[in-house]
């Protein structure tokens, strides 16, 4: 059974280029999600094997919506991809429950590694 990734991302660029890096590799994309409240709902209803997240969203920070997540599903994996980079917002996601922050712009290969992990 192929793992079920939700991409969480304001930006649609970003959104299809994670989209097309995990499909190419066998993962199934089950929602894409513009904001917070989107991401939220959509968590709950196609209950996803991991969460990208990013940390800028336009209507809520990815931080407050990583922990909405958690107080919903407590055993959710995210994995936040962001550009902002700041060891502080870094360690807060790690703090609230992500497993791994991947900083923009990546490579699709430490996307996979990073993905990879965190699912294994």
């Amino acid at each position: 059974m192929n793992k079920r990734i939700l991409i969480v991302d304001d930006s649609f660029y970003m959104r299809t280029m994670l989209k097309n890096m995990l499909t190419d590799a066998g993962y199934d994309v089950v929602g894409e999600a513009a904001n917070g409240q989107q991401a939220l709902e959509m968590a709950v209803a196609t209950t996803p094997d991991l969460i990208t997240l990013d940390v800028i969203l336009p209507d809520n920070t990815g931080l407050d919506v990583l922990k909405g997540i958690r107080e919903q599903q407590p055993d959710a994996k995210v994995v936040m991809c962001s550009a902002v980079g700041q060891e502080t917002i870094v360690n807060e996601a790690i703090e609230n429950g992500a497993l791994a922050y991947i900083v923009k712009p990546f490579s699709e290969e430490q996307v996979l590694d990073i993905v990879g992990g965190a699912l294994s």
